[in-house]
């Protein structure tokens, strides 16, 4: 970093709560700061929370030196299904791919099952003479004429987006820029979405739903982006804001409004990324991040301190639906609706469940008092002790326990139970729900949890942390320190980055590399090209290179880092061994037949100024100098026991602490059961090394 006082600030604008978090540091770094601060998330004006938010911290913007900005904005605005009307300009004969879809239904016994409906409605579908092949050759020319007569009628039919996606414009875009351009040249008032300006992977379902998704959010993204940027400048912020993406790095606000769909798992990456950079400074690069907020419960593995990125990435897919498919990078994460806000309901069989419906943060749970109606995992938290009744909301507004007892009341009704049983039964429940989440990203990926650090954060990570951690026999457990603004924490210590994937197709094989060499090349260029047209120097880009391979016509692939050095016909056999390897892992078998490689991956990013922490000094201090009073605590399979309350405040660096006891700020706590042993870093995070 620059010499100097430093002020950074990141905003994380979830579906129930926004969370700020802001560095200072003075002129000579030996004064730093970290705070953070939270309030309610605001649909549909989601930068008026945010914009609150730092009025309420009293942050001078003036001051600000860099200001990163995640938002919840284009996953609301897909989920509520009351935005932008799309119309989509497809290949003659293709027009129907988006109905079509795949036949990967997810349960196959499920009778009433039913394909999720198409964001842009047949009758807002057209067609235009053209083709390109598989490798990019034009074997029929684009027919331009009928697209005047498309516009009008998009215009009567008060579209306001357009997608255009042709058939396999990954390998040659040319057609599909040239009907961008007439489309803006009859009609300069609505934006316009080419597929190859946000996807050049192959597979036309999933490329089109895509852009399509993109065009779906473009207009409220925008919007809202505009407003915040707005809203910035007018409280004297003079510099350039960023915008977090899917891919856990940030991005422009211009960027970040052309291409809305790449930030549709912005807050959460942002998390994963901040679990990863924590393991590291705690001498963890094997990581189980779990961040459990008020709508989700999200999960992702680190391997060797990288946060993998997917572009098989599926929107509201669960056991009833298949679901939407995004093709832009996004962190690999598993997420289970079971957040804190999250309503317990019993089925008619008496069954209870926890999720996925969320009370959100209006009403919210029963205990905010506003009127909610239904019991949530933070009501049962409440009833069994684990979270402070009289300092519940910023720490400073009471719970309505009477509304939280009547909500836990029906639903134990329902099951012929108590209030208590009830209560205990929505954490248990959650709890387990949470366990299969991380499986799924652990044992089903070949990789066994027991190997792997997890780092808990979110404003129920703590709450939940230690006993998921039994269930799966983790022996070391890492809470944050500030841990329900961990996402914005993790904000400020992305990059500026963009990834580029693209399809290409070509055999393994040493005469092959000199090719691959050159798309490599060209890809990088063109980034140094864009980001030039930003202000970002070519000498500031750094390239990460990754490769997808599979077996030659197998469906499944693997992405291996390709490492800093250049393709040469020399590194093919190692190459090959290294996707033998994984695939060998996640697969369980290795075949001997030939390797092909499917895609390119190109990450380009440029630092914008790191944080490098600093160590607390032990003082020696005893636990007991946190500790501010004793409540009985309802630990479900451990019985009732009268546990020790800590102020997170309070604490220092190489305090012991030994369960029952709960540490607890003014948002969060975290949960030590009986037998449990943790202990505070050097960094100020909570940290238990082995379970008794």
């Amino acid at each position: 970093m620059t010499a100097g006082a430093v002020t950074r600030v990141a905003t994380d604008v979830g579906g129930t709560f926004t969370d700020l978090a802001c560095f200072r540091s003075d002129p000579d770094r030996r004064k730093i700061e970290i705070f953070t601060a939270n309030s309610d998330t605001t649909p549909p004006e989601f930068e008026r929370g945010m914009l609150d938010l730092l009025d309420w911290a009293n942050i001078d913007l003036a001051r600000v030196d860099f200001l990163a900005h995640g938002t919840a904005v284009a996953i609301n605005a897909i989920t509520e299904r009351n935005w932008a009307k799309v119309g989509l300009v497809a290949t003659e004969g293709f027009r129907d791919t988006l109905e079509i879809g795949r036949g990967n239904r997810p349960d196959f016994f499920y009778l009433h099952y039913r394909k999720p409906r198409p964001f842009a409605p047949r009758s807002l579908r057209r067609e235009l003479p053209g083709r390109m092949s598989n490798r990019g050759v034009e074997t029929r020319p684009l027919d331009i004429a009928p697209l005047a007569g498309i516009v009008e009628g998009f215009r009567r039919e008060a579209v306001e987006a357009i997608a255009i996606c042709f058939l396999h414009s990954y390998a040659n875009p040319d057609q599909e820029l040239m009907a961008a351009a007439e489309v803006r040249r009859l009609w300069r008032d609505e934006p316009v979405n080419c597929s190859c300006d946000i996807s050049r992977e192959s597979r036309e379902y999933e490329r089109t739903n895509t852009t399509v998704l993109s065009g779906y959010v473009q207009p409220v993204a925008a919007s809202n982006l505009k407003r915040l940027e707005s809203g910035l400048a007018e409280r004297g912020f003079s510099g350039s804001p960023y915008v977090t993406q899917s891919n856990r790095g940030i991005d422009s606000l211009d960027a970040a409004s052309r291409r809305p769909v790449a930030m549709i798992e912005s807050g959460p990456a942002s998390g994963i990324w901040g679990a990863a950079e924590l393991g590291k400074l705690i001498g963890d690069r094997n990581v189980l991040a779990l961040d459990i907020g008020g709508t989700t419960a999200k999960c992702s593995l680190v391997e060797s301190g990288r946060v993998k990125n997917i572009t098989d990435y599926w929107v509201e897919k669960d056991r009833k639906s298949a679901g939407y498919p995004v093709t832009v990078p996004v962190v690999d994460l598993v997420e289970t609706g079971n957040g804190g806000d999250s309503i317990a309901w019993v089925d008619g069989f008496q069954k209870l469940h926890v999720g996925p419906r969320s009370a959100g943060a209006v009403p919210g749970p029963a205990a905010y008092g506003r009127g909610g109606p239904n019991a949530t995992t933070t009501d049962a938290n409440l009833w069994l002790g684990r979270i402070n009744r009289e300092r519940f909301r910023r720490g400073v507004t009471a719970a309505d326990m009477s509304a939280a007892e009547k909500a836990l009341a029906e639903v134990g009704e329902r099951l012929g139970i108590g209030v208590d049983a009830a209560a205990r039964g929505i954490v248990r429940f959650a709890n387990g729900n949470m366990v299969n989440a991380l499986k799924l990203v652990s044992l089903n990926r070949g990789c066994d949890p027991r190997d792997f650090t997890q780092v808990a954060f979110g404003r129920g990570g703590g709450l939940h942390a230690f006993a998921l951690a039994r269930e799966l026999g983790i022996r070391k457990v890492a809470v944050p320190a500030n841990a329900s603004g961990f996402s914005a924490w993790g904000m400020i210590m992305s990059d500026l980055r963009r990834d580029y994937v693209i399809t290409r197709l070509a055999d393994l094989e040493p005469g092959e590399a000199p090719g691959i060499k050159a798309n490599m090349r060209e890809i990088e260029d063109s980034a140094r090209r864009q980001f030039a047209t930003e202000g970002v120097a070519a000498s500031d880009l750094a390239f990460s290179r990754f490769g997808t391979f599979r077996y030659r016509n197998q469906e499944r692939s693997s992405e291996i880092n390709l490492g800093a050095e250049s393709i040469s016909p020399e590194r093919i056999p190692e190459i090959r061994e290294r996707f033998q390897r994984a695939g060998e892992r996640e697969y369980t078998y290795r075949l001997q037949a030939p390797v092909e490689m499917v895609g390119i991956h190109i990450v380009a990013s440029a630092a914008v100024g790191l944080i490098e922490f600093r160590r607390h000094a032990t003082t020696g201090s005893r636990a007991s100098a946190g500790r501010k009073g004793m409540r009985p605590v309802d630990f479900a399979m451990e019985g009732v026991h009268d546990t020790d309350i800590y102020n997170v405040e309070l604490i220092e660096a190489g305090m012991e602490f030994a369960g029952p006891a709960i540490i607890e700020d003014s948002s969060s706590a975290v949960v030590m059961r009986p037998g449990d042993k943790a202990a505070i870093d050097c960094y100020g995070n909570i940290e238990i090394c082995a379970f008794h």
